[in-house]
């Protein structure tokens, strides 16, 4: 069954009054003929075995909870709780349940929950009484009333009832008065019974009773009950906080007198939840559920009604591209715009989407292209904050935008490259921004989530927009600090370490790290692509040396970008790496190794033994016939001793096929000489692997040269140096 609203979790109480999660599967309810009678079955999603046959006792008490949890005991120490996935679900199986025992849907609980001791004390009672009867509202009573709070606590029905009398006399504006008198007293004792008062009566879980509390007239004075911990040597200033440090900003004045109203309650409600009471335990967790559920409704309200008001959210926009806002002012409606997209996570999905369109329509994305460009690090942070909602709602409403922006633009405002550039910019020396950033360009780029079924192209017409746009900034940090004015090599196998400069900064480093991963990524999810820009702009090479850098997390990345490309076992990536001689900085890392047992050793040694295992025939003889005299000497693996033997079987076996060919064949008809190969690779260049059919990386990577990436990075950088002092480093 696939039905998500039946979709439950079994839970049972422990000894130790922990529940225990029993499993995940799907609820029925029908007519079990050994049970007789109408039960409760749930079958396991995983392999349809059973995880729960109950039967629906006419006398069992049963409780719905939070809208989507139904509990019940089955014995006097076995306690169930079935957990839904939706409240529909919740709410059919209610029924059911109802209908067997004869009640109403609307209950909470299908029979009266008491306890021995309770029995015995309702016995003694009148049948009329159906309210707590509640203490006179007096400074004397505190005591008795704190005692009948928290007594009630443990029994739903008890509760039920006191908050029906509490809510039936006006009783908590009383207690608020007397909390003014007993603060106007001094009288600590009053205070510290009133602060157990208010936090039993928000255990209640009352939304009627909410209502009362956290209105304007009573909420300072139950923040202020609350102030007032008995385990406190000296009580909070939670109001002092509220009202004179936390500041209300209108970026634009609001003045729907309700938004305000809303605004200012749901914050205070929140900080209630989160800073004044305690964390519940497992057994309070379901005391504050209608808590969460008031903030929750009261935020859903308060994205509804700015949403609807377009004529606010326009003006807001307006003030935010406008180039006269001063700074103060646009951080302000930038952090508005970054706690409104937060606001909107509570919002179902159908409505999340209805949020993010009207931002879209009302141009959200061209006004992040501004202000993420901004020198303010709190403006740049929140827009990408905001970006990274618009990215994880749909990232391709992004790439749709993008596309249309290039056909208007210059690569320089690009939004993409702009994003790049704040990557490359980063200024935290852990480059927490940058990483962010990273995570995002993914999310763009990766073809996964580049829908088939709205526009078939969407995928091949973005990859070509990337690697035409956006790769050539994203590569220009690694190109400049690989190019040969900084990396002067020396030949000799075995002892290049020293004779390499590299980027040794630690944080030049964490960016290169940060480019290589994403490159990583593209060299397994965009086959043709980057193939293409690998072997045009001869980016292994650069790549490779990083193996030199002094740290040693860089060379590893250069490596694994290496692992990933010959893991694709692809000739033509082989004969690039054969070609150009690109085992040399691998061999010669792992020879200055020596015998350290390291990270670096066990990868390097890692690949050899991939090609050895899978068999790459091209790569082998390569190895073998440049470098075994090098590598002979390691023993400690069986690695290259066996690339040898693979190489000299492969040998024999040629020289076996060669000598059962006729000799007049064995010239020509076998023989392919180099032209022929160059005319291949050539005829490859023109063909598109992609599923997509003929999409070609255009001859922009023709038009710009390699020696020019190096030189616009440079100008970027020289823009970039006054406001970000480390990169001076990446031109030097």
């Amino acid at each position: 069954m696939s039905d998500t609203r039946r979709r439950v979790k079994v839970y049972t109480l422990n000894e130790d009054r922990q529940w225990d999660d029993r499993g995940t599967g799907h609820v029925s309810s029908t007519y079990v003929e050994e049970l007789k009678g109408m039960s409760l079955l749930v079958r396991a999603e995983s392999d349809g075995s059973l995880l729960l046959e109950s039967k629906i006792n006419p006398n069992t008490a049963y409780q719905k909870q939070q809208d989507t949890l139904i509990v019940w005991s089955e014995a006097e120490n076995y306690d169930l709780a079935l957990s839904f996935q939706e409240k529909a679900g919740c709410d059919e199986i209610w029924e059911k349940i109802c209908q067997v025992q004869g009640k109403d849907p609307s209950v909470e609980v299908t029979q009266d929950l008491i306890d021995e001791s309770e029995e015995e004390r309702f016995e003694e009672m009148p049948e009329t009484s159906h309210l707590i009867d509640l203490p006179t509202c007096e400074l004397n009573k505190l005591e008795e009333i704190a005692d009948l709070v928290t007594s009630v606590l443990s029994s739903p029905i008890r509760r039920e009832k006191l908050a029906l009398a509490l809510e039936n006399e006006g009783y908590i504006k009383k207690l608020l008065q007397l909390f003014q008198a007993c603060e106007n007293l001094e009288n600590t004792e009053g205070l510290h019974h009133l602060y157990e008062i208010i936090r039993g009566i928000l255990f209640l879980n009352k939304a009627t009773l909410f209502e009362v509390m956290f209105s304007d007239e009573c909420i300072m004075d139950v923040v202020g009950c609350l102030e007032y911990d008995p385990a406190l040597a000296q009580p909070k200033r939670h109001r002092e906080f509220l009202t004179k440090t936390a500041k209300f900003k209108e970026v634009i004045p609001i003045t729907d007198s309700e938004l305000r109203q809303k605004i200012h309650q749901t914050y205070r409600v929140q900080y209630i939840q989160d800073i004044i009471l305690p964390t519940p335990s497992v057994f309070e967790e379901n005391f504050l559920s209608t808590l969460t559920s008031f903030i929750f409704f009261n935020k859903v309200e308060i994205v509804s009604m700015l949403q609807e008001d377009e004529k606010f959210l326009s003006e807001v926009f307006a003030q935010l591209t406008d180039e006269a806002t001063d700074d103060d002012k646009r951080r302000e409606l930038v952090n508005f715009f970054k706690e409104f997209c937060a606001f909107s996570q509570t919002l179902q999905p159908q409505n999340r989407d209805a949020f993010f369109k009207t931002l879209a329509k009302l141009g959200i994305l061209p006004a992040l292209e501004i202000v993420m460009g901004m020198d303010d690090l709190q403006v740049r942070s929140a827009a990408t904050d905001i970006f990274s909602y618009l990215v994880e709602f749909s990232p391709s409403m992004v790439r749709e935008f993008v596309m249309q922006e290039a056909q208007q633009s210059d690569d320089d405002i690009l939004l993409i490259n702009v994003i790049i550039e704040q990557m490359i910019c980063d200024t935290d020396p852990e480059l927490g921004g940058a990483v962010q950033l990273m995570g995002l360009l993914r999310t763009l780029i990766d073809p996964e989530n580049m829908l088939a079924t709205t526009n078939k192209t969407e995928k091949s017409e973005f990859l070509n927009f990337f690697y035409n746009h956006c790769m050539h900034v994203l590569t220009a940090p690694l190109l400049a600090n690989t190019s040969e004015d900084k990396c002067e090599k020396d030949n000799i196998v075995g002892s290049n370490k020293n004779n390499t400069i590299c980027p040794d900064n630690y944080q030049t480093a964490q960016l290169l790290a940060l480019i290589l991963e994403l490159l990583t990524f593209c060299v397994e999810h965009h086959t043709y692509h980057i193939k293409n820009y690998i072997m045009n702009k001869d980016l292994l090479r650069r790549v490779l040396v990083l193996m030199n850098s002094k740290h040693t997390f860089l060379a590893l990345c250069a490596l694994r970008f290496m692992r990933r490309i010959i893991g694709l076992k692809d000739e033509f990536y082989n004969r690039y790496i054969t070609k150009g001689n690109l085992f040399e900085p691998v061999i010669n890392a792992l020879l200055d190794n020596g015998t350290r047992y390291n990270l670096l050793n066990s990868a390097v040694v890692e690949l050899f033994e991939f090609i050895r295992v899978e068999d790459i025939k091209s790569l082998t003889a390569h190895i073998v016939e440049n470098f075994y005299k090098a590598l002979e000497s390691i023993e400690y693996v069986q690695t290259f001793k066996g690339l040898k033997t693979k190489y000299e079987q492969e040998k024999d076996r040629q020289n076996q096929k060669l000598n059962s060919v006729p000799s007049i064949l064995r010239s020509n008809r076998f023989r392919r000489d180099a032209k022929a190969l160059e005319e291949d690779e050539e005829m490859w260049f023109n063909e598109d692997e992609e599923e997509e059919g003929k999409a070609v990386v255009a001859p922009v990577e023709k038009s710009k040269p390699e020696d020019d990436f190096p030189d616009s990075y440079e100008k970027f950088m020289e823009t970039k140096k006054g406001k970000f002092g480390w990169l001076s480093g990446l031109s030097r």
